[in-house]
């Protein structure tokens, strides 16, 4: 019976290994074979080695887990078959029934078959072991392995969310405030462009000088301004005259004679914009051609195709485009005069604190987006960004060059091609009088000289065009505690001393632990301490909690500072019926001992403020350290929108508003006062100006090149009754409408 017994368990074990090691010649074996073939490794050639079998007993333990493996299903202990080693003779049956364990191996000598021993007889009821080899492949067993951790990692979980008690997870829930997490940053995948060298910058002089520098010859500018204006509407007075059905008095009715007018008064409107002039064809010559330049190229084909007109006769009664190009002269002269008052205003500000606050835009700060970051420093930097050239400018030296070579292949074309070389002077000068947009100067200088203004009552300077580029891609500003209290708004309506604790002690204690965090409110116990005459203490291992609180060790003390819901978590007894909205809980070894009562005040320009970044899509990140300033007290005392501000964990908080971290090297604006206010004016100001230059330079550019396209076709046909002086200025109105308004608004926020 027990050999039939043995013979069955051999056959489903030899089952198990046929499907582990698979079956690779297709036959099937019987267990004789398999035991012909494979035998006890006692038994074995000289190439075996000897074999530990398993034995019962406790399962290993997984380094990584402290409880043991699960029962298996199915019992296979002490079903064990011997595989051989290499170069292993054929056993036969007596050597494959004797036992491992009763007689070590020894080799035999070469050449020699081991002898059989005859095998002993087994006890009744003992069982037979047939040993299954220990040796496995290394991916069986790591994906064992990994199984195997897997059900105990998940056995585990659920165990530990059944011991979970759901009192202590509300409480945790009710005096924990919820933070937000940072998502992870999905990579980019499009193509990005190569970025082009960058130029070199402009020194970097101080603000003062600066200031000084674009001070002089303001007043001058602003009477050639005067003076240009009053030209142009003789100009314009010229060409109304006819137009409205009246004639001029002798002589003034010959045309060479007004020829002659128009060309007196394009050379005085000369010699009034020679600076802006001159600045346009150096700007040419060093490979910046922009609008400035077109006007000064408009304004000398205009003077000379009128001089041409006053000393030759004039059968077609037409007169030169003077009243255009002293128009555009004039606006790009104001522009400039803009562009400077601006400046001026700008460095007048920045130069107003030996420190200042710096305002940048800090690539990927918070969640992965482009966070506006207010951190303590210098000037540096400002003098060399506010320099550099606007966006306006930028953008038309891209398409204002395309539109000089437009011209002039265009006049060509369009006169000396097409069969009347004689009116080349006035093809070239209709063509770069069309092409010269009014609003050229407008676009950047006359919205930036609004800007500049309004930021200069909050104490607030924009550094040029390099920090409002970037503006378009920041959506986030951190706020510290000082941008929502600056100091004196939170006040110390008293304190009370518990238990048998000095109070210079307890002051002391609380100072230290606050001075120590970079909390807004050192300051406050700071003064209320030295009113005291006591002194900071050293603490160690200062921790911040996610509660509300701090901890520390001073002088073998354990200290917690902190508000009342992180008291309670930290079981300290608090007084029954207190009733105090807004303070600091002090407790030493465990026990209350010092209450120390807040009383915060907001100011009146938060509210605008954050209602100005909401309003350009720019998210409030609260980067705060003193533990009473979360959302929930801010929505409940306050009424603050606090939904819609980011309240990161208190760890990443101390990491946003940590003085020492890096920031980028572009500066945005300078900030000469404390507050959000200025802050969030310098943003919103930021991102408005951006927005209207280029709107502004965009609509110069579509209103240059149709202009051109229709006016060589006229040029072409010679139609000079649509291609009229009166004409071609209330096209060029039109066009500089929109950019007029659009640089009038941007400070209206």
């Amino acid at each position: 019976m027990s050999d039939r017994k043995d013979k069955q368990l051999n056959n489903d074990d030899l089952k198990e290994v046929k499907s582990l090691i698979g079956d690779v010649s297709g036959d099937e074996f019987s267990l004789d074979d398999i035991l012909a073939e494979y035998g006890s490794r006692k038994s074995t050639g000289r190439g075996a080695v000897p074999v530990t079998p398993l034995t019962r007993g406790e399962p290993e333990l997984s380094p990584d887990l402290p409880w043991p493996e699960p029962p298996r299903t199915r019992d296979r202990r002490d079903k064990v078959v011997h595989f051989p080693g290499m170069g292993q003779e054929p056993a036969s049956e007596e050597q494959e029934e004797a036992a491992p364990e009763e007689e070590p191996y020894e080799q035999s000598p070469r050449g020699e078959e081991p002898e059989a021993e005859e095998p002993e007889e087994d006890e009744p009821g003992e069982d037979r072991v047939i040993e299954f080899p220990e040796e496995e492949s290394v991916l069986t067993a790591f994906l064992k392995d990994v199984g195997r951790k897997a059900d105990d990692y998940a056995d585990r979980m659920f165990e530990e969310d059944e011991r979970t008690d759901p009192e202590q997870v509300r409480r945790l829930e009710r005096l924990i405030p919820g933070t937000d997490r940072e998502e992870e940053p999905e990579e980019d995948i499009r193509r990005r462009r190569r970025p082009r060298a960058p130029e070199p910058p402009p020194p970097d002089l101080s603000p003062k000088e600066l200031a000084r520098s674009y001070g002089q010859g303001l007043k001058g500018m602003r009477l050639r301004v005067i003076f240009l204006f009053l030209l142009s509407a003789v100009a314009l007075v010229q060409l109304l005259v006819p137009a409205v059905g009246l004639v001029w008095l002798p002589p003034l009715d010959d045309m060479r004679v007004q020829n002659a007018v128009a060309a007196g008064l394009m050379a005085l409107g000369l010699l009034l914009g020679a600076d802006e002039l001159l600045t346009g064809l150096k700007r040419a010559f060093r490979g910046k051609v922009g609008m400035d330049t077109l006007t000064a190229l408009a304004v000398l084909f205009t003077l000379a195709d009128g001089l041409m007109l006053a000393l030759t006769p004039n059968e077609q009664g037409r007169l030169p485009y003077t009243a255009v190009a002293l128009t555009g002269l004039w606006v790009s002269l104001h522009g400039t005069y803009h562009k400077k008052c601006g400046l001026r205003l700008s460095c007048r500000t920045a130069a107003a604190s030996a420190e200042p606050y710096r305002v940048t835009l800090d690539e990927g700060k918070w969640n992965g987006r482009d966070t506006y970051a207010k951190w303590s420093g210098s000037a540096e930097g400002f003098g060399s960004q506010i320099q550099t050239d606007d966006g306006a400018q930028r953008i038309f030296r891209r398409v204002c060059p395309l539109l000089l070579l437009g011209d002039l292949l265009l006049a060509l074309l369009a006169t000396v091609a097409a069969g009347h070389p004689g009116d080349l002077l006035w093809g070239l000068s209709a063509l770069f009088s069309v092409t010269a947009a009014f609003g050229g100067s407008l676009a950047y200088g006359r919205a930036f000289h609004k800007v500049a203004r309004r930021l200069i009552q909050s104490g607030a300077a924009l550094a040029g065009w390099p920090g409002v580029a970037g503006s378009k891609r920041g959506d986030r500003v951190l706020i510290t505690d000082t941008d929502l209290f600056p100091p004196g708004y939170v006040e110390l309506n008293g304190y009370k001393v518990l238990g048998n604790f000095p109070m210079e002690r307890v002051v002391a204690y609380t100072a230290t632990l606050i001075r120590d965090s970079g909390s807004g409110l050192a300051k406050l116990f700071h003064d209320q301490l030295r009113a005291l005459g006591g002194l900071m203490r050293n603490a160690d291992r200062l921790c911040c909690y996610e509660g509300g609180g701090l901890s520390a060790n001073i002088r073998g003390d354990r200290v917690l500072v902190g508000s009342a819901a992180f008291m309670n978590l930290m079981d300290v007894s608090l007084p029954v019926g207190l009733n105090v909205k807004n303070a600091v809980f002090c407790a030493i070894n465990g026990e209350l001992a010092g209450i120390f009562a807040l009383s915060y005040s907001l100011p009146d320009t938060v509210f605008p403020s954050l209602e100005e970044l909401m309003r350009e899509k720019v998210g409030p990140v609260l980067a705060t350290r003193d533990f009473n300033l979360i959302p929930a007290m801010l929505h409940q005392r306050f009424k603050l929108a606090a939904d819609k501000m980011d309240f990161p964990p208190v760890e990443r908080r101390r990491e946003l508003s940590d003085p020492d971290q890096p920031h980028s090297q572009v500066l945005t604006a300078l900030l000469c006062r404390e507050g959000l206010f200025p802050f969030a004016e310098a943003v919103t100001a930021a991102k408005r100006l951006r927005w209207a230059t280029r709107l502004g330079a965009v609509l110069c550019c579509v209103g240059s090149g149709l202009g051109m396209l229709l006016c060589a076709y006229l040029v072409s046909v010679s139609a000079y009754g649509s291609l009229s002086p009166l004409n071609l200025l209330v096209y060029m109105v039109s066009w500089l409408a929109p950019v007029w308004f659009l640089s009038g608004w941007v400070h209206r926020f």
